[in-house]
Order: C-alpha cells, then structure tokens, then sequence
C-alpha cells in the first residue's frame, strides 16, 4: 500500500459525537495512521462559529471532539490532535485566500445552499465563505492527502483550485494541490427515521442517529425503531434499488462487520429486517461501547484533555508558521 506524507482532516465540535463521524471519518483515520508519515486531525472550533446553534458551549464541545478522536484509536502520541482555533495562521491564510478567490466559485458550493435554506438574505457571511477557510485549514499544512466522506469531496476540489490560483498569480509553486482521500464503505451514513437524509446532530428527532455516548439500552431502541420496509432483503446490494433506509441499515452492519454490502445482503437474504436489526444492534454495541467508556474517562480528566490539545496545537504551529512566513514573502506583506 502506497505510503502518504502528510493527512489532514477535522471534525466541527457541535455536541454530540455520532455514528455518522465514526463510520464516515474517525474510523477511517485510525486505520491511515498505519499508512502516513505525519497526521494532522483538527477540531475546527471556528467553522462552529458560522452557524450560532453550533457555537455554544464551544469548549466542552472541543474536549468531547477531542475525547472521541482519543478513545476511537488516533494516538495523540504519533498524531497532533488541536483545535483550529489555537492556530492563528488558518484565519490569516484564509484572508489571503479569499482574495484571489472568485465568487463564481462559492457560488457553486451545495453545502451553503443547503444550511441557509430559502432565505440566503440572512445567512451569515462566514457560513457563504468557510469553504476558504476549509481551504486554509488544509493549505497552510501543504497536505498532501485529506480523508472526507463524498459528501465533502467539492471542498477538497476547491482548494485544489485555489492552491492552483495562488500559485499561478503569484508565479510560484507554493502550494501542493491535495487529493481528496475517500475509503470504506459507510462514507455517507443516513438518518435512521429517513434515508435520503444526512444523519446530523442538527436533526430534531433524537432517534435519527446513533451518537457515540448512546447505552446500550438506547441503541438498541434506536435500531429497533429505525425505518425500515416489509420486503425481504434481496441476495445483492444493488436489488435494493430505490429502498434508502434498507441500503443505510445494510451499509453499515457491513461497514461494522468489516465485509461488502453485498455479502452483508447474501447472509441476510430472504430474511425481513428484524433480523437484521437485531444483529446490527449487538454489532453497535460491541463497537461503541469501548468508545463510550473510554470518552466518560478522559472527559473526567479535563486537565489531559487539555495538556494534549496544547501539545497538538505546538505541533501544528510548528509547520504552520514557517509557512505562512514563506506566504507573507511571497505576496510582498512587509
């Protein structure tokens, strides 16, 4: 397997910590530490910021980011594990960047139509503009690769196009263009209550997603009460055709299990989906059960938590500032 330099990824701190971020993220990074030379795994503190509902209790929802990255398998010892906030030269670059930036190219971005709904006239300007900032957050590192879900893979794309800008403008070959890293097999995990939906901490029902410091008790009532349909499951993924919710539930029991969707559908066909969510809920809970306890533990050591946020942030500056200095000389700021 072909070795990577230098990863980048993060994760917003909006509360609760859920399956989607594991199956989609987390998951994933554990197993590239194997494979990268260094790993940066940012908690981006101020893409919270664009909208308000994310932004409370902003600190504690940091450590608990950070308690998450711990107790799932990123080893704060080999990996910087920091919050974005702690490294001023993200917002500085981001200035920089959104300079050379056309707004035909934000414009095309889904994700702002999709958090400002119908009426844009009052969205907030970071929200129409963070995907510079992600730019930044991704650039002032030079990371070479940035492991998303597909559903993030246009702001990968965007800052390949601004690294592209900057460097013809300014005659220079300053910024490695990333590639977007997309493995696994859950890489867009769907609510439980409707599957053309995103689960999201934002969503009002509680039961459409599994977060990590669920019991056992509620994620078995969370599968149970699932949505679902009466038909059996076919013997191949691709026969469950329109059946969104059957597709996410079958995901990720595969995901979990480590197999294709497809074998996951062979050892389940011709069966109805109590069976599956049965051995999908014990699955759950042998997997997150470790996490949770491991989470409850450092987030009563407040202190640690902290001690290894500061250690990231170091790491961090330490490759951030020297290059935003090389920028700074580059675009002739005094």
């Amino acid at each position: 397997m072909q070795t990577i330099q230098r990863i980048l990824s993060g994760v917003r701190p909006t509360g609760d910590i859920h399956l989607g971020n594991y199956l989609g993220a987390i998951r994933n990074w554990v197993k590239l530490q194997e494979i990268s030379r260094e790993r940066l795994f940012c908690i981006v503190d101020m893409h919270a910021l664009t909208t308000s509902d994310d932004a409370h209790n902003l600190a504690n929802n940091t450590r608990t980011v950070a308690a998450a990255y711990i107790a799932c398998g990123i080893n704060p010892d080999t990996s910087a594990i920091f919050a974005q906030s702690q490294v001023p030269a993200h917002l500085e670059l981001a200035w920089i960047l959104s300079c050379i930036t056309p707004l035909g190219w934000l414009n095309r971005m889904t994700q702002f139509k999709d958090k400002a709904g119908s009426d844009r006239e009052k969205a907030f300007l970071g929200l129409y503009s963070y995907p510079v900032l992600m730019a930044a957050d991704i650039l002032i590192y030079n990371a070479t690769h940035v492991p998303v879900g597909d559903d993030q893979k246009q702001h990968v794309e965007l800052a390949r196009d601004i690294a592209g800008a900057f460097n013809r403008h300014y005659q220079t070959e300053t910024f490695i263009l990333p590639e977007p890293h997309i493995i696994g097999t859950a890489t867009r995990v769907m609510s439980l209550r409707d599957g053309s939906k995103k689960m999201s901490k934002s969503d009002l029902s509680d039961y459409s997603r599994i977060n990590l410091m669920d019991d056992p008790d509620a994620i078995v009532l969370k599968i149970k009460k699932s949505k679902t349909d009466s038909d059996p499951i076919p013997e191949k993924f691709e026969d469950l055709g329109s059946r969104v919710e059957a597709k996410n539930l079958i995901t990720i029991y595969a995901t979990l299990t480590d197999q294709s969707c497809d074998a996951a559908c062979a050892q389940f066909s011709g069966q109805t989906f109590s069976t599956l969510k049965n051995q999908l809920a014990d699955a759950l809970v042998n997997v997150l059960s470790p996490i949770r306890e491991k989470m409850h533990f450092l987030l009563n050591e407040k202190s640690e938590l902290d001690k290894i946020l500061k250690v990231g942030a170091e790491k961090a500056n330490d490759l951030a500032v020297p290059h935003l200095k090389e920028i700074r000389k580059i675009i002739g700021i005094l």
